[in-house]
């Protein structure tokens, strides 16, 4: 077999499996994404108060938050969508009657006791702009035990993120980010919990690690394609480098809210540079410092992406440097992270297409390079596809 019949093989059989990808990567629409929810806590001697902002339909829906990352992925949609187009008097009544269950998944924690909330009231927006999500808030209240044992936290595991906020302490106030079930460290009722910035700049890592791995399939296929360009370090460096400082430039110019645009915007541009960085990788032009230069712009453009998500955690600004770094040196884990996982794919490419000729014709394909382009090209092919589905339907649905 010659090489260049066992390049034409691979892309065919890479191409069936490219589809069935594409099929598969449909299902991440945007049209109803879930935000964490948002709580701003108050301790004192006597009570803890709760406001909670959250998307209340997929509660009611009881969608379970921990598995999606949007209303589309659940097989409750429809409950959803049913109840994003109730009217907020008779979603109200929803509520109270399915309270006694809510109750049970919102955890107030002192010494190892769990206290129940009392709902003292629900905002209720409108129904609105239906392809959006609507936001309501809560309103808990709970008596503490006599003493001054501190509080924690949380809630079950079925509603996702949440984030908390301590009311009272200023720019320094705790703020924790919990998932999976956990509770906050614990808060004092004589005194406001604060936070160091750099106990802030050590978890805003985490939080970029994950925008990234797991959640960032985006920016994990964007990342694919800067490295499917050219398999030489310099070129890899370029652009990664030239990615990171644009990101970085307007992510800090959003999270500051002086650049504002609509994610309506951002998102299917985004879901378009995926696109254009594979074809170009098809076509094999190999200008690395145009190539850079079109990277820095996407960067851009992905940098605004990332600054939603720094927005549902409410940094303060005595912090919010202490954040942004903390953040984009997560996000750059993340990336070589990736890189690491492209450069596994493509040994493993190269060493399953050299087995067949090892096999049929007893010596060795001397030419790597021309399987090293195989990966890449259909690696990209990949890519381009998934990119431009999410396009269409980032613009259409």
């Amino acid at each position: 077999m010659k090489v260049s019949k066992m390049f034409t093989n691979m892309v065919g059989r890479f191409l069936a499996l490219s589809i069935a990808l594409v099929s598969f990567a449909g299902s991440d629409a945007r049209a109803h994404e879930i935000d964490p929810g948002i709580a701003d806590v108050q301790v004192t001697d006597t009570e803890v108060t709760m406001d909670i902002r959250l998307s209340l339909e997929s509660i009611l829906a009881e969608m379970d938050l921990a598995a999606v990352t949007d209303t589309t992925q659940s097989p409750v949609e429809e409950i959803y969508d049913e109840l994003r187009a109730t009217d907020p008097a008779t979603l109200r009544a929803e509520l109270q009657e399915f309270w006694p269950r809510m109750q049970q998944r919102i955890v107030i924690e002192v010494d190892g006791e769990r206290i129940l909330p009392e709902l003292v009231g629900a905002s209720i927006p409108e129904v609105g702009n239906f392809e959006l999500a609507r936001v309501s808030t809560l309103h808990l209240r709970a008596d503490l035990p006599e003493g001054d044992a501190p509080v924690s936290v949380g809630w079950a595991a079925l509603y996702g993120d949440l984030v908390v906020r301590q009311v009272g302490g200023g720019e320094d106030a705790y703020t924790a980010f919990v998932s999976d079930g956990d509770l906050t460290d614990p808060l004092p009722r004589l005194e406001i919990r604060t936070e160091s910035a750099w106990s802030v700049f050590a978890r805003y890592i985490i939080v970029g690690f994950e925008h990234i791995i797991p959640l960032g399939v985006d920016h994990i296929l964007f990342v694919l394609g800067l490295f499917f360009f050219a398999l030489h370090l310099k070129p890899i460096l370029f652009q990664v480098t030239s990615f990171t400082v644009a990101h970085t430039i307007t992510l800090a110019l959003a999270s500051l809210g002086l650049v504002t645009v609509p994610a309506s915007i951002v998102e299917p541009l985004i879901a378009a540079s995926i696109v254009y960085v594979g074809v170009e990788n098809i076509r094999g032009h190999g200008n690395v410092m145009a190539r850079t230069g079109l990277v820095f712009v996407f960067g851009l453009l992905h940098g605004l992406g990332f600054a939603s998500v720094l927005g549902d955690f409410g940094i303060t600004a005595s912090h919010f440097v202490a954040a942004l770094l903390g953040f984009n040196i997560g996000v750059e884990f993340g990336q070589l992270a990736v890189i690491f996982g492209g450069l596994v794919l493509i040994l493993l490419g190269v060493r399953l297409a050299m087995i067949a000729p090892l096999v049929e014709e007893e010596r060795p394909v001397r030419d790597t390079q021309v399987m090293y382009r195989a990966v890449s090209v259909v690696g990209s092919i990949i890519i381009s596809l998934i990119g431009a589905w999410w396009t269409i339907e980032r613009v259409f649905f």
